[in-house]
């Protein structure tokens, strides 16, 4: 099975269905498909060839779908970025990845305009809204506009290539524990595996209406563009999550479903005018890239009154892996039952998780291990990085850094990462890339970024500072002098001086010792 197979399936069975709500925009899987087609002429036209690079940048939109389905029925490579990244980030991913068209939303104009000079190998941007843009320069890349590309293609309905199982079709960038960035490759196999596995983890049907509310640039979301469609669901897009508008989206098109990060559903509960709507529609929000806090769990189930179900995984899985079912969500009851609130749940059909030993026998029941996973929806590797590579998929096991224990009855619980990643908001951070930044500072001596916990957020990144000796500077000027070098979401929301950092026997800094402290009272290492 291939993407773009599931859009052949929804048009043949379902194309006078409603497919897209965007806006004012509404499409039928016919009108889908047509627009598909002829953004693939658009492409073609525009010398994109089987295997290379496509990258789009653009907030959620329904020129998002139709790109993940173009690119790939021109045989081509989607490489989705992420829209938060700060310019020097974006640059390094589109060269990196070779990119030879960029795919360009209308707000990211001024982002593309601050990276365009360093680009090496873009040829086409094809732009929503091309009269934001300043007239190109001789020998930069041909501009096109997105609607007016379409109205001029010829469409093409064959697919480009003969596509094999194996075949890479996506490349998604994750922050690198090195400070540089690792693009996953991802197969078809690999995808059209993780959508197999999400139908049924979810009890996806045709009746059922998604709300894309997570950035689209995410596996978190972008996994429902085929899964829905081979349904013959419908789509629902909202461009920036806000909870007004999660709101206005469930109460006015009858969404059944969506998935969110912890943060925003604590911003929907919290919504002074929550009372005022009807979410009645929603059946089930699954919710995934960091844990939620059982209380605020708690207060969502009373107040959206519709089942929750947590989701565990990483891009490298494409990306589901365990399951917490709706089932399990038990408030009271046995110790053995609640308890599992905590937990991230048990490994999907399809996908084998284990809890191992450095050795990589298997943990006894509570004991501490790293979590490792094999299937058909494991990737193919990271890009250009074979010792990486051949490092987390040794033994045929990917070998995700994450630390959990596992119950009796296969349950698993996380308990710390060994890669000191953070996630904020749902946005994984590695320590690494901010102390890159603050290491730029020339006040700096010595850095050290952690995860604290943080009401609002889950974790919050956390810098602990060093000053070279005379040197005096207030720890606001640093969370400035990060915001020009690294994304927003990034930069250290606290920054605490020190006057030395604790250490280990090597000299390493022992950050577990700085951390300590601040998560005093909590069961986990992550909140």
């Amino acid at each position: 099975m291939y993407i773009h197979e599931t859009l052949d399936r929804a048009t043949r069975l379902y194309g006078r269905r409603e497919a897209i709500v965007c806006g004012d925009v509404r499409l039928t899987y016919a009108e889908l498909a047509e627009r598909v087609a002829r953004l693939t002429g658009a492409l073609v036209e525009a010398g994109v060839r089987p295997g290379d690079r496509v990258g789009i940048l653009m907030l959620n939109c329904h020129r998002y779908l139709e790109s993940y389905f173009a690119a790939e029925r021109a045989g081509a490579v989607l490489t989705p970025l992420n829209h938060r990244l700060a310019p020097p980030e974006l640059v390094f991913i589109l060269n990196d990845a070779e990119a030879t068209a960029l795919i360009l939303g209308p707000e990211l104009v001024p982002v593309y305009e601050a990276c365009k000079h360093e680009l090496t190998t873009v040829k086409t941007v094809i732009v929503a809204g091309r009269s934001s843009f300043a007239e190109p320069e001789d020998g930069g890349p041909t501009l096109l506009d997105y609607e007016g590309a379409l109205g001029a293609a010829e469409p093409v309905h064959e697919v480009a290539r003969d596509w094999r199982e194996d075949d890479m079709v996506q490349l998604y960038y994750t922050s690198g524990t090195t400070g540089r960035a690792k693009g996953v490759m991802l197969s078809q196999r690999n995808v059209m595996s993780n959508a197999q596995h999400m139908g049924m983890a979810l009890r996806l049907a045709e009746r059922d209406v998604w709300l894309h509310a997570a950035p689209m640039f995410h596996l978190a979301d972008a996994w429902a563009c085929w899964t829905l469609t081979w349904l013959g669901a419908r789509h629902v897009f909202l461009r920036e999550f806000s909870p007004r508008g999660f709101l206005d989206a469930v109460q006015h098109e009858r969404v059944t479903l969506a998935l969110l990060v912890p943060t925003m559903v604590n911003f929907i509960v919290n919504y002074p005018e929550l009372d005022a709507y009807d979410t009645s529609s929603l059946r089930l929000i699954p919710f995934g890239a960091s844990p939620m806090p059982v209380g605020l769990l708690k207060t969502a189930m009373q107040a959206l009154k519709c089942e929750f179900s947590q989701l565990y995984g990483m891009t490298e899985t494409s990306p589901l892996a365990t399951q917490l079912e709706p089932g399990d969500f038990i408030i009271e009851g046995p110790e053995r039952l609640v308890r599992r609130l905590g937990s991230c749940g048990r490994e999907v059909p399809g996908v084998q998780v284990r809890v191992v030993r450095d050795d990589g026998s298997e943990v006894a029941a509570g004991e501490v291990g790293e979590i490792v996973m094999r299937g058909a929806n494991v990737m193919l590797g990271y890009w250009r990085q074979p010792e990486i590579t051949a490092e987390t998929l040794r033994g045929g096991w990917m070998h995700s850094g994450d630390l959990a224990t596992v119950d009796e009855d296969g349950y698993l619980y996380i308990v710390d990462r060994s890669k000191d990643m953070i996630i904020s908001g749902g946005e994984n951070v590695y320590s690494t890339e901010v102390e890159d930044a603050l290491y730029r500072h020339p006040a700096v001596l010595e850095a050290a970024v952690i995860g604290v916990p943080d009401e609002r957020w889950g974790e919050r990144v956390h810098a602990v500072i060093v000053l070279k000796p005379g040197q005096t500077v207030e720890p606001a000027e640093f969370t400035e002098f990060c915001r020009a070098h690294i994304a927003g979401y990034k930069v250290p929301r606290s920054v605490e001086l020190a006057d030395t950092l604790p250490k280990t026997g090597s000299g390493k800094i022992q950050k577990s010792a700085l951390r300590d402290h601040h998560w005093q009272g909590y069961e986990r290492r992550v909140n």
